[in-house]
């Protein structure tokens, strides 16, 4: 299995890197092929704009998702997003791996996204959800964050974490074809023991070893719908 990390933490030793170099060290120990890029280290360029076309359609208004499309047909797309969507394609699954900021992803993570699937190759007309144009693909979040357990859920303070996580849930991985695994979570780490986060580790590793018979989360199919998009039945 080809497997792609994108990784986004701006501090090199925090418990997110661990979480990278724990899914790195387990992958590979099982055979798998594992790249990993390092927004933070890479100096992403998480700003969608006109600069990501050396050539453009139409010079006199934007529409950044038909200039996508047209700039992976005629080369014109900045390099730094061809370098990522080539190992996008290459993987046969995505591990995002972040804290959660404010409900949300890293900005830097959030403009990997909008720059790095691509429209036309990712999705499209009516590509989306199994049909999307990485169907096939599985995807895994791994996410820290600050809060405790017990704060997320139904009449909880935040809520249920997989509502704060549904726009890449739901919104990003499997509108774009991705077959979506349940996220693995690392709670209140920054307020932890080193033996809790050592316990985290182990949990994630036994959840790498088996990551090849996860069941994924159920997201709508197009079968399900007419022509129009309404819902049959």
């Amino acid at each position: 299995m080809n497997v792609l990390i994108v990784h986004a933490h701006p501090e090199p030793q925090s418990f997110t890197a661990a979480l990278r170099d724990q899914a790195l060290r387990t992958l590979e120990a099982q055979g798998h092929q594992v790249q990993v890029s390092d927004l933070y280290a890479m100096q992403w360029n998480p700003v969608a704009s006109a600069a990501d076309f050396s050539s453009r359609e139409n010079p006199d208004y934007l529409v950044y998702a038909l200039e996508q499309r047209l700039g992976v047909k005629s080369q014109s797309i900045a390099a730094d997003i061809r370098q990522e969507l080539d190992k996008l394609l290459w993987a046969d699954l995505l591990i995002l791996n972040f804290p959660i900021f404010w409900f949300s992803t890293p900005a830097i993570l959030k403009g990997w996204i909008d720059r790095v699937l691509v429209s036309g190759i990712c999705y499209g007309g009516k590509r989306f959800y199994d049909q999307g144009g990485l169907s096939g693909k599985k995807a895994l979040v791994s996410v820290t964050l600050g809060g405790r357990e017990h704060m997320f859920g139904e009449g909880a303070i935040h809520g249920p974490l997989n509502d704060m996580l549904r726009p890449i849930l739901r919104g990003t991985l499997a509108y774009v074809g991705f077959e979506v695994l349940e996220p693995f979570v690392a709670w209140h780490v920054p307020y932890i023991s080193d033996q809790a986060r050592e316990e985290f580790l182990v949990a994630y590793r036994h959840r790498l070893e088996q990551v090849a018979d996860d069941l994924p989360i159920e997201f709508p199919r197009l079968s399900q719908f007419d022509e129009a998009l309404y819902p049959l039945g």
